[in-house]
């Protein structure tokens, strides 16, 4: 339920105002008007919190939660319990902050009345757009406890990927990291120290070791500016690609275009396009609604846009294959086994199929990038130590010829 702040004339014709609970601004016009028939001045009450209630980490959704959530829904659902107590019940019942706020928030919107889909959508600001129209659909068609099955099984699928590629970037992220803290040391602590022996012995150095401390003098003296300038460039590039348009467009190519990333990508792209339709199709949506929710759940935006833009033109009668083709960057195998499973009246199936088999590519292409990654990284270490060891051995050669 919302809140909503009001002004309004009394039957008598003076100023009233208060703060009334409806499920939107119609309902709270409503229930001002019986007792004040003259609505003035509506508004909807900011909710507000401390440090010690509010939700951390912003509006998004915990995966492995919420596909343990659509499960218990689903069972209880099926067990003969009403919706608006069975979301009270789980609601209580999670861990997740998040979750539970959503869960009681809906649980009383519904028992006023409200269709849960449109409660969720209220209260859930970080909920997938593929659940909520789901569960539209599962309403309509009088099977929410089926659709809560597909979703649990759904964003169980996604979480278990999530869960790869982060344990397969653990290691090289680890070895990165500790590189990094190698490096700084030596550039900070090591260096400065060898500077300023050699400087007191005097003589000519070799090129290569003058190269190595003016490199450390240079960020010894500049740390901070360099510091700011690295942050600066990092909190331009994700504003200028998060904020702006133009700015998504160009980091959906680049992600797209980059030599093996670009790959994955694109494999990782046709599997969440091809498992997000077979599921929005099996849960009874039409075609064009199924996609134009599949384009806004896509990760890559330079995808969402054109199979946002496919829509229309499924609208107008015309092929779903025909209409994909026009999508760059879409694998051609995606785009013809769409095209078969539409002729064959097999699209849901055959989406099915075709999600799993670019999810394990995926799958084998990132490993296989990330085996290639490790020795590199291993390399590039061993190559600049080896840099630092012959900057600092060579002037000992002719140390004594210095003294």
């Amino acid at each position: 339920m919302k809140q909503y702040r009001y002004k309004a004339l009394t039957p008598d014709g003076l100023q009233a105002s208060g703060v009334v609970e409806a499920i939107d601004e119609y309902d709270a016009a409503y229930k001002i008007k019986k007792t004040c028939p003259v609505l003035l001045e509506i508004k909807t009450v900011r909710e507000t919190g401390n440090i010690l209630t509010m939700d951390l980490g912003g509006d998004k959704i915990n995966l492995k939660n919420l596909s343990v959530v659509c499960q218990q829904i689903s069972i209880t659902l099926k067990s003969g319990m009403p919706l608006a107590m069975c979301l009270e019940m789980i609601g209580n019942q999670t861990t997740d902050k998040k979750l539970r706020r959503i869960l009681i928030k809906s649980a009383e919107d519904v028992s006023s009345g409200a269709t849960l889909a449109n409660s969720l959508e209220r209260h859930g600001p970080g909920l997938p757009p593929t659940l909520i129209e789901t569960i539209r659909a599962g309403e309509e068609s009088g099977n929410v406890d089926q659709t809560f099955g597909q979703m649990a099984e759904y964003y169980e699928k996604a979480y278990k990927t999530v869960a790869k590629v982060k344990s397969a970037l653990a290691y090289p992220t680890f070895v990165l990291i500790i590189a990094i803290i190698v490096v700084t040391i030596i550039m900070a602590f090591v260096i400065p120290v060898l500077t300023a022996t050699f400087h007191e012995l005097g003589g000519d150095l070799p090129l290569i070791t003058q190269v190595l401390m003016g490199a450390s003098e240079f960020c010894n003296r500049y740390w901070i500016l360099i510091l700011i300038l690295i942050l600066a460039a990092v909190i331009g590039w994700r504003t200028y690609t998060t904020k702006s348009l133009r700015g998504r467009m160009i980091r959906g190519k680049v992600q797209l275009k980059m030599p093996v990333l670009g790959k994955i990508s694109q494999m990782s792209g046709a599997a969440e396009f091809a498992n997000t339709m077979a599921m929005l199709l099996r849960s009874g949506l039409t075609v064009n609604r199924s996609l134009a929710i599949t384009a806004k759940t896509m990760t890559n935006y330079l995808y969402q846009e054109e199979i946002g833009r496919v829509v229309g033109r499924i609208e107008e009668g015309r092929p779903l294959g025909e209409c994909l083709r026009q999508v760059e960057d879409l694998p051609p195998t995606l785009v013809e086994m769409c095209a078969i499973g539409e002729e064959t009246g097999e699209l849901e199936g055959t989406l099915d199929v075709i999600g799993e088999f670019y999810a394990n590519e995926a799958d084998t292409a990132t490993k296989k990038a990330l085996a290639r990654l490790e020795p590199t990284i291993l390399v590039f270490l061993s190559l600049f130590a080896g840099f630092i060891v012959i900057a600092i051995y060579m002037p000992m050669f002719t140390m004594y010829d210095m003294m």
